[in-house]
């Protein structure tokens, strides 16, 4: 069942903050979303079989917000949408202190005589019913951005979000620097070295023949069974932590030999285990040297 989240609340509570997360976990996300358009929006997602994940910010800024909100909760259940509605607040002095911090203007300051806090407190009001609505009420007073998202990740964050996780290895050569981007680094140099070899030499880790070659050796066994493990442990707890993107790092002396085939046995295992993950491969120094 295609799951719909809507987020709405009072200006300056961090629907925005809340939206990047779900777009982080996997989610179709749109901001100021128009009520009258939601429901053919939905028919059109769910007939594309695009996404089954949508999280849109539904609030007063659309003028027709209020009047038909109500009306359409019942369509979205006969679409076949599993539907929550996320309602999130804040107490009126943290959202001045926002608006004053930002400097943006809120929504409905129109008129030049009305106060910011006079706003704030109509807004409430105005929000009251549709708060009543709400399966999840989020108090954003004493989150930072930082929290709320851990607060959105917390709840929503499932095993299978693994697929929004982009893991990309890099092998290089030590000679040409370390990849300043990487989280982790790995060091091939402890392997057998196939530039040795005159035959091997002028090949790359991706042939077959070093492959082999290095395959030989216990201690790459060892070596590519201790990675893969570790990695198959890592890779899940790093996905909890809120990470979107984590880069990895084999280098041996030229970045030509060793590392390119480790890169690709262990691509080819984690693929096996991790299949919901988002694999590159960068052979940064594989054509230095030749």
């Amino acid at each position: 069942m295609p799951n719909l989240i809507i987020i709405t609340g009072t200006s300056g509570s961090g629907k925005s903050t809340a939206l990047k997360a779900f777009e982080d976990l996997g989610y179709l996300a749109i901001d100021n979303f128009p009520t009258r358009l939601l429901i053919s929006f939905l028919k059109e997602v769910k007939e594309s079989l695009s996404t089954d994940k949508v999280a849109l910010v539904m609030d007063l800024r659309d003028r027709y917000f209020l009047p038909e909100f109500k009306t359409v909760l019942p369509q979205i259940h006969k679409l076949g949408y599993f539907w929550e509605l996320i309602f999130l607040d804040a107490r009126t002095d943290v959202i001045i202190s926002r608006f004053n911090l930002t400097r943006r203007l809120h929504p409905l300051l129109r008129e030049k005589e009305v106060g910011l806090e006079e706003v704030i407190e109509r807004e409430k009001e105005l929000l009251a019913d549709i708060r009543e609505l709400a399966t999840l009420f989020i108090d954003t007073s004493n989150y930072n951005v930082h929290q709320l998202r851990n607060e959105i990740f917390t709840r929503y964050q499932t095993r299978t979000d693994l697929k929004n996780l982009v893991l990309h290895f890099i092998s290089f050569g030590y000679k040409y620097g370390i990849p300043p981007e990487a989280d982790y680094v790995f060091d091939a140099r402890i392997l057998p070295n196939p530039y040795f070899n005159p035959e091997l030499k002028p090949l790359n880790g991706e042939n077959p023949l070093i492959k082999q070659y290095l395959l030989n050796y216990d201690i790459t066994k060892t070596f590519l069974n201790f990675l893969t493990e570790f990695l198959n442990w890592l890779i899940p707890v790093y996905a909890k932590s809120n990470k979107r993107y984590l880069t990895l790092a084999i280098g041996c002396t030229g970045g030509r030999h060793r590392s390119v085939a480790l890169i690709e046995f262990l691509v080819e295992n984690l693929k096996k285990s991790l299949f919901e993950v988002e694999f590159i491969v960068s052979h940064r120094d594989i054509k230095k040297d030749v």
